[in-house]
């Protein structure tokens, strides 16, 4: 198993290298974030209760306004994970009466009970807010529906996942993105353009605002958090909607000068440090696995040598079994709790139950090593992540190998 691999690696180097490029590029825009805002020794301490004049919280949103050109950041452990993040933005930017609008088509499943599509009665269906949507046409935007809809309706926000979550769909490139953002700017410059960024960070070398989007938003044990992020989220943007969405995550008139960072600012800053070199490794396994599996007969979205846009590989399976068969031989690879053998369950905020493989140093962590995928047709594994390549690599050779003894 291992020489076939070794061979279809070889057939990679080129998006290898052109993944090398964009992290040196991310690196160094990292790299002077943190000597501009001057972060030092003492912006490790921690502070607790109300949090007030945390130095280290504070810098921290500087470095991530300046690597993300944005006017101010809110970076906060507060955050359970980048779908409380874009709840809290939500909740923070509309008000009843308003109207949010996905031009991506229907958003990841955790937030069908955040806008209402799923009832609850703590939703923003339930506090009058309507929401609309325009599905993608051919992996690309809805132009005349998006332009009809603008010039009809009264539309407070517009939302674009730019990753394809639990979907068939291809995840919107930064290009993609920005072609998007002007023409819906060129209609209507008051509606606010919120992105949700998970899984997409440090994979280009542009992120959303600088390319026109209002506010985006992710998480940290995702692609910024670099392994070592233990929780939290970020949202960064125009300075206006950042005091809203942190006086909706603490309470008014107090918004980012509460929140005690409870000794995880060393984590945030060095995860982050590390980031460009983790999602390399990640988009390197994304590569090898995309062209080991369509090499063995299966379908995968994106192919290996095409534009990515997240770290996120898509494996179809169209077999139950087999998908199940595939999450356990990466758990059986991981460093911790290999011995565990995942299964379907349901999950809180999911219609479907999922299989998760997730043998992380932090709890659900997606930019560590993990792979799951919903128990529906057409059963497709969702892979990301790895904190090295060459984890990666050994992942992909003995999930093989170990699909091939289970059968």
């Amino acid at each position: 198993m291992k020489a076939l691999i070794d061979r279809l690696e070889k057939d990679c180097l080129e998006q290898f290298k052109n993944i090398d490029e964009v992290c040196f590029y991310n690196s160094e825009k990292v790299l002077e974030a943190f000597k501009n805002n001057r972060v030092s020794e003492t912006h490790f301490n921690q502070t607790t209760g109300y949090g007030y004049n945390d130095e280290g919280r504070d810098v921290i949103e500087k470095v991530y306004a300046s690597i993300f050109k944005a006017e101010d950041a809110l970076v906060r452990n507060q955050f359970i994970s980048g779908s409380h993040a874009l709840t809290v933005t939500l909740f923070a930017l509309l008000r009843p009466g308003d109207t949010l609008l996905s031009i991506t088509g229907k958003p990841y499943d955790t937030l069908d009970e955040v806008i209402g599509i799923v009832d609850n009665d703590s939703s923003l269906k339930s506090f009058n807010i309507n929401y609309e949507q325009i599905d993608l046409i051919n992996n690309d935007f809805d132009y005349q529906s998006i332009e009809d809809t603008l010039k009809k309706k009264q539309i407070k926000v517009i939302e674009i996942q730019r990753s394809k979550g639990y979907s068939t769909r291809k995840s919107i490139t930064i290009d993609r993105l920005e072609k998007v953002i002007k023409f819906i700017k060129n209609i209507n410059k008051k509606v606010i353009i919120m992105i949700d960024n998970c899984y997409c960070e440090f994979v280009s070398t542009k992120e959303p605002i600088e390319i026109g989007a209002d506010v985006a938003v992710g998480s940290l044990i995702k692609n910024l958090g670099g392994g070592l992020a233990p929780n939290g989220a970020y949202v960064v943007g125009r300075k206006d909607l950042i005091k809203l969405v942190a006086e909706r995550l603490t309470l008014p008139g107090e918004g980012k000068e509460v929140g005690p960072s409870l000794g995880v600012n060393k984590y945030l800053l060095q995860g982050l440090f590390f980031a460009p070199s983790v999602v390399a490794s990640s988009l390197k396994t994304a590569v090898l696995a995309s062209k080991v599996f369509e090499n063995l007969g299966y379908e995968v979205e994106p192919k290996y040598n095409e534009e990515r846009a997240d770290i996120v590989q898509n494996i179809t399976f169209n077999d139950e079994n087999k998908l199940i068969k595939f999450c356990q031989g990466i758990q059986s690879t991981s460093p911790i709790d290999s011995y565990v053998e995942p299964i379907p369950w349901d999950m809180p905020g999911y219609q479907d139950k999922v299989i998760m493989a997730a043998g992380t140093f932090t709890q659900g962590s997606s930019i560590e090593l993990s792979c799951d995928g919903p128990i529906r047709e057409p059963y497709i594994a969702y892979l990301q992540g790895t904190l090295m390549y060459p984890y990666g690599k050994l992942a992909i050779i003995k999930t093989l190998e170990y699909m091939k003894k289970i059968d």
